[in-house]
């Protein structure tokens, strides 16, 4: 590779034919480095290592896994209020300087502040009213939490006195809860990462049905990481329920506040977490005995119903009403029988009236009293004497048969004796 020639002049000007020595790059890194201002940084800080005149710290963002390396004299460190320790929260007036030989960057610090409890209490107020106006407090947001879970995670210290009152509490009200607990730091610089590492990964495992976030008390600085907006989305984007349960009744970090639920106490936390044995015990028993009592009850009123039933008069002779009964349809068809008999003799009467009226009416009747019907011989009635003619052959129709008779005069003779029958 050749170096030869003039150096390009920008970074954008190197190439693999032209490129930048070491020394070239981080004496320009030097040069921008240190046409930079002085200012302000806010930071934890965590490591302290005091040497002769200087203290030599690591100023870590409180936020994000972020730190720089930052020089103080010890003048100003001992010009603190209060002791620097680990922890503590600054903001610090630096200049910021490049160690070419190194390759690292550092803070050349010149004034060092403690950031004041009134501080933090504004700041967090600021974020609370930040995140509220997102919506992560509001309650149409928060899960409810499981009667009955099948294992409970808990987020709590190593060792600690937090630890012990969630499971014992939670235990002695129900023995047989299973818990997944994750010991981390709860206060100090690695507070938020451990804790927001160990909620995700209980939220990831499918059999942790809620999860408990636990600590004791401590001073504001102590529970600050449990206000920190890192640990609060994390909490607000959980899929399982999330109980708070930091300090005291007094204590309100916006963990509290992004929560399903907020207890005051862990010892709260443990007996919200799951139900009392013994009180679902009670309450089982008692509906048992409620349920047992109201279907006494409805026994007793329904045995009542079917002696009183029993004792009816009806039920005393079942076949009375049938008796009865019986008796009425017999009545009713003796009654339905003679008015039956009634019609029947009327309509024979009847018959026999009209059989006599056409018998008397009728021609044969005629003839029995003596009376005689002539018929020509072609059929018709003699109606009319002359009508005859001499030695006519007609018919004589009487009661019992006929015969034939022929007329002995003629109609003019008949006529003509009649006259004179009739002359004195």
């Amino acid at each position: 590779m050749s170096t030869q020639g003039p150096l390009p002049e920008k970074a954008a000007d190197t190439s693999a034919e032209q490129p930048w020595p070491v020394r070239v790059l981080s004496l320009k890194i030097s040069d921008y480095v240190d046409r930079m201002s002085q200012l302000w940084v806010e930071g934890q800080v965590v490591q302290l290592n005091p040497r002769g005149g200087t203290a030599f710290l690591t100023l870590r963002d409180p936020d994000v896994d972020m730190s720089l390396s930052v020089s103080v004299p010890m003048n100003a460190v001992r010009a603190m209020p209060m002791p620097l320790t680990p922890g503590a929260r600054v903001v610090l007036q630096a200049r910021p300087t490049f160690w070419t030989k190194r390759g690292t960057l550092q803070l050349e610090a010149r004034q060092i502040r403690p950031v004041g409890i009134g501080d933090l209490l504004a700041r967090i107020e600021i974020l609370g009213r930040t995140l509220a106006a997102e919506g992560l407090f509001d309650d149409d947001r928060k899960r409810p939490i499981p009667f009955l879970p099948r294992c409970v995670g808990l987020v709590t210290g190593r060792s600690s006195a937090a630890e012990r009152d969630v499971v014992e509490n939670a235990r002695r009200r129900w023995p047989a809860v299973r818990f997944e607990v994750r010991e981390v730091a709860v206060q100090g610089t690695s507070a938020v990462t451990e804790v927001v590492e160990a909620l995700r990964e209980l939220d990831a495992d499918r059999d942790v049905d809620v999860i408990v976030i636990a600590r004791g008390g401590g001073a504001l600085e102590e529970l600050l990481p449990f206000s920190n907006e890192a640990m609060v989305r994390a909490v607000a984007e959980a899929r399982t329920p999330v109980i708070s349960a930091i300090g005291h009744e007094v204590d309100r970090p916006l963990l509290d506040l992004v929560a399903d639920w907020r207890a005051s106490t862990p010892t709260d936390a443990g007996k919200k977490v799951v139900p009392d044995a013994a009180h679902e015990l009670a309450l089982v028993t008692g509906s048992r005995d409620r349920i047992g009592s109201a279907l006494r009850r409805r026994l007793d009123a329904e045995r009542r119903g079917l002696v009183a039933t029993t004792s009816r008069p009806v039920m005393a002779d079942p076949t009375a009403v049938v008796r009865a009964r019986r008796e009425e349809l017999t009545h009713l068809r003796a009654r339905a029988g003679d008015r039956l008999q009634v019609r029947l003799h009327r309509a024979l009467d009847q018959v026999e009236h009209l059989r006599r009226q056409v018998t008397a009416l009728s021609p044969q009747s005629t003839l029995e009293r003596g009376y005689a019907v002539v018929q020509h011989a072609d059929g018709r009635i003699v109606t009319d004497q002359r009508d005859l003619e001499p030695d006519e052959l007609l018919r004589v129709r009487v009661a019992h048969g006929d015969f034939g008779v022929r007329p002995v005069t003629s109609a003019t003779a008949a006529a003509t004796a009649a006259s004179a029958a009739g002359s004195p």
